[in-house]
């Protein structure tokens, strides 16, 4: 690139932002995002073919030609309807807590006495297992799974209790 030219394309600036910003509000988009999208795109034709012969009419021409684009991709762009980001339940700190009660959870499970921490571990099972194949995993009687599951649970709560209320807010 010359001296000349690069002294040319900086007398290009103040009419590319008096084109940018007349157009731009027609387009919906920022008059400097449309300046940019310009620039990039006399860089690409620098790169390609060299300085184009009339430097403010294919400017102008690039001016709109972008804001035809904006409108193009204004008119097919839907946005979503909830941020996927926003969502409160899928961020890191959500699912480090998550992460966190599980692993208690757990934990918990496995200080229950006798059959207990096999029989909560069967019904926390990915599995999804049914009543006869917990008893018959665990070599008990179907009719008794009932209530060792409840008498279970009991335990785990007790257990449980003064995590929960110690990992609660104080104020």
């Amino acid at each position: 690139m010359t001296k000349d030219f690069v002294a040319d394309v900086l007398a290009l600036r103040p009419l590319l932002t008096a084109e940018a910003s007349a157009e731009a509000h027609a387009s919906g988009t920022e008059p400097g995002d449309l300046e940019q999208a310009v620039w990039l795109r006399l860089l690409e034709l620098l790169d390609a073919q060299g300085p184009p012969p009339d430097p403010e009419r294919w400017l102008r021409s690039a001016v709109r030609s972008e804001v035809r684009r904006a409108r193009r991709t204004h008119r097919l762009e839907r946005p979503y309807g909830v941020e996927p980001a926003d969502e409160p339940d899928r961020g890191p700190e959500h699912l480090a807590l998550r992460s966190a009660r599980h692993r208690a959870l757990r934990d918990a499970v496995r200080r229950l006495p006798g059959r207990c921490p096999g029989l909560v571990e069967a019904l926390l099972s990915p599995r999804d297992m049914t009543y006869r194949e917990i008893a018959g995993e665990l070599g008990i009687s179907q009719g008794s799974l009932g209530p060792e599951r409840s008498r279970c649970l009991g335990c785990l709560r007790r257990l449980l209790t003064p995590e929960v209320a110690a990992s609660g807010a104080r104020g």
